[in-house]
C-alpha cells in the first residue's frame, strides 16, 4: 500500500466553539508520480485590492484584502476561473477576535505566495481543462463565506465579506474578466458554500453569450444530527449568520420560506442556484466527521476519537451512523441531480478538498468514479462533453480514495495550502491501496476531445 504523508504544524483556528491549444506530444505523456513530486508548483504573489478600504470591503481587523493572479494565454486568454479561499468560519465575537490574529482575519497573516496546484495548476499534464485560463485565489479574511455585512464597533471587528466578494470581482473585472468567454466559480470548504452562495451574482456579471457554471467542492455542509444527538453545525451556523447578518445576502426566494440558518446550509440553497453547479465531495466529508458528527462537544468521552482519526478504526455501528451520513447527503441531491444542468462527483471517501490537491484533482493515482478522475469528470461538464452524475459505492468499495487519516485525538482539517503556524503538530495521512495509472492512450483520448472543443 502507498502513502504519502503531509504534516502541517498549525494553529487550530476557532470555528465554533472550540473550533494555444495543448500540444498532443508524446513528451507530454511521460509525466509520472514522480515528475509531480519532484516538479516544484508554479507560485503567485499576493495582490492587494488598493481600491477595496474605500468601499467598506475590509478583512475582519480592517486590513485590505487580496488575491493572487495567473494570467491566461493562449485559447485560455479569455477564460476565467476563480477560486474562493476556505478556512472555516466564526461565529462569536471571541473567535472572530482571535481570527483577526491570523491569515483568516488579517492580510497581515497572508502568505505572500501560494503554491497554484490541482485546478489552478499551469501546467497541461496536471490541468487538462484549466491549466491555460487566467485563475485566481480569493483569499478569506471575513469568517462567513464571503457573505457577511455588519460590524462591531466595541470589538473592533468588521463583518464584510460581501463587500469583499464585490470588491474583488470589479478588480478583476477590470483586469480583462469582463471579456470574458467563459468563466467559472470554484471554491473549497468554506469558499465552496461562498460559490454556491454567489454562483447567480456571478453569473449576473457577464452577458449571456458568456459560457458562466460554478463548482463547489467539500462545500456541501448537511444540517446533520451529530453523535449526541444535538445539531453542532447548525449551532455554529446560526452564530455566524446572527453575528455577520448573513441573511441580507441570502436568496430571498429561501428566506421568504425558511429562518435564515436554514438558507446557510447548500441543502437548502441549491434549489435557489439557477447557474450550472457542480458538486464534488467526499460522502464522508472528513472535516464535517470532525467538526459536525463527532466534536468533543457531542462526545466528551471520547468514545468516537479513533474511528474519526482513522475511519479503518470504526465499530459496526460506528460505520452505519456514517452511512446514514452519506444516505442524507444522496438524499438531499436527488432534486438537484435531476436537472440537465447540474453535475455531481461524491466519492465514498474520507477526504476534504480534492480540487486543489494535486493528488486528488489529477495524478496517476487520482480517485476515480467509474475510471474518471475529478479533473476530467469537471472538465467533461463545464465543456458539455458528456454528462456527470457520479456517485460512488458506499464505502468500503473504493480503492482509490486518498483518505485522510489523523495521528492525533484532536486535530484541525485545513485548506491544501495552509502553512505552518504554531508548535502543535499532527499528521494527516493521505492513504490509498492501489496505484491506477492512466496510459498514453486514455490521456491522448482527453486532450484531443477537449482540444476539438476549443
Amino acid at each position: 500500500m502507498k502513502k504519502m504523508i503531509l504534516v502541517l504544524f498549525i494553529l487550530p483556528f476557532v470555528i465554533s466553539a472550540r473550533s494555444e491549444t495543448i500540444n498532443t506530444t508524446l513528451s507530454l505523456f511521460s509525466f509520472s508520480q514522480n515528475d509531480a513530486v519532484q516538479s516544484q508548483p508554479l507560485t503567485i504573489p499576493l495582490t492587494l485590492i488598493q481600491s477595496a478600504a474605500s468601499k467598506g470591503a475590509v478583512c475582519l481587523d480592517g486590513t485590505l484584502p487580496g488575491y493572487h493572479f495567473h494570467p491566461g494565454s493562449g485559447s485560455g486568454a479569455n477564460s476565467w476561473l476563480i477560486q474562493l479561499e476556505g478556512g472555516g468560519w466564526c461565529n462569536t465575537i471571541r473567535s472572530c477576535v482571535y481570527r483577526k490574529t491570523t491569515r483568516r482575519g488579517s492580510s497581515k497573516f497572508m502568505e505572500k505566495q501560494l503554491p497554484f496546484t490541482g485546478i489552478l495548476s499551469n501546467k497541461a499534464e496536471e490541468n487538462p481543462d484549466f491549466f491555460n485560463w487566467n485563475r485566481i485565489k480569493v483569499r478569506y479574511c471575513d469568517g462567513a463565506s464571503f457573505s457577511g455585512d455588519s460590524e462591531n464597533e466595541s470589538a473592533q471587528l468588521q463583518f464584510r465579506g460581501q463587500k469583499i466578494w464585490l470588491a474583488a470581482m470589479d478588480e478583476l473585472m477590470s483586469k480583462g474578466m469582463n471579456k470574458a468567454n467563459q468563466a467559472l466559480l470554484s471554491g473549497c470548504s468554506a469558499g465552496g458554500l461562498a460559490s454556491i452562495i454567489h454562483c447567480d451574482e456571478f453569473r449576473n456579471l457577464f452577458p449571456q453569450s458568456t459560457k458562466v457554471k460554478c463548482l463547489s467542492d467539500a462545500g456541501f455542509f448537511l444540517d446533520a444530527l451529530d453523535v449526541s444527538g444535538g445539531r453542532t453545525l447548525k449551532n455554529l451556523f446560526g452564530g455566524v449568520v446572527s453575528l455577520q447578518e448573513v441573511q441580507k445576502n441570502l436568496p430571498q426566494s429561501c428566506v421568504s420560506k425558511l429562518d435564515p440558518t436554514s438558507c446557510f446550509f447548500p441543502q437548502n440553497l441549491i434549489d435557489h442556484v439557477q447557474t450550472p453547479l457542480f458538486l464534488l465531495n467526499a460522502a464522508y466529508d472528513a472535516w464535517q466527521v470532525q467538526e459536525s458528527l463527532a466534536p468533543p462537544s457531542a462526545d466528551p468521552r471520547g468514545s468516537w476519537n479513533e474511528c474519526k482519526s482513522n475511519h479503518a478504526k470504526c465499530n459496526s455501528s460506528q460505520i452505519q451512523f456514517l452511512q446514514d451520513f452519506r444516505n442524507q447527503m444522496l438524499n438531499d441531491v436527488k432534486g438537484f441531480s435531476s436537472s440537465s444542468q447540474t453535475g455531481l462527483f461524491i466519492n465514498s471517501c474520507f477526504a476534504h478538498c480534492q480540487s486543489e490537491r494535486q493528488d486528488t484533482w489529477f495524478a496517476d493515482n487520482s480517485p476515480l468514479i467509474n475510471n474518471k478522475p475529478v479533473a476530467l469528470a469537471v472538465g467533461d461538464w463545464y465543456f458539455d462533453r458528456e454528462a456527470v452524475k457520479a456517485i460512488d459505492c458506499a464505502y468500503p468499495c473504493d480503492s482509490s480514495c486518498h483518505n485522510l487519516v489523523f495521528n492525533v485525538g484532536r486535530s484541525v482539517i485545513v485548506d491544501s495550502n495552509s502553512q505552518p503556524s504554531s508548535d502543535e503538530s499532527f499528521s494527516m495521512i493521505y492513504s490509498h491501496s492501489t496505484k491506477l495509472t492512466y496510459t498514453s492512450l486514455y490521456m491522448l483520448s482527453a486532450l484531443l476531445s477537449i482540444t476539438c472543443s476549443l
